[in-house]
């Protein structure tokens, strides 16, 4: 699955460089996850990094972007152009 933020999030900037598929980006309100490029950091690091730097503990898993282990690391191959 991809992450989601949520509504939770104080925007403290943090989670958004930390991303390898550049997949969060300033939404409207709150910090937003791209799901077509989170791959919950697979094949870049062991768990994904903002949750690891995230100060308030708001990047759970999407439940509304269902994959596998095996999909996320596919889609990591597409994004970075080893597939």
């Amino acid at each position: 699955m991809s992450l989601i933020i949520t509504d939770e999030c104080i925007n403290c900037d943090v989670c958004e460089p930390e991303c390898p598929n550049n997949a969060i980006s300033q939404g409207e309100e709150i910090y937003e996850i791209d799901p077509n490029l989170c791959t919950q950091c697979v094949g870049h690091y062991d768990e994904p990094q903002c949750q690891q730097v995230c100060p308030v503990d708001c990047i759970p898993l999407d439940p509304a972007n269902p994959e596998t282990p095996e999909q996320l690391h596919q889609k990591y191959l597409v994004i970075t152009g080893k597939a």
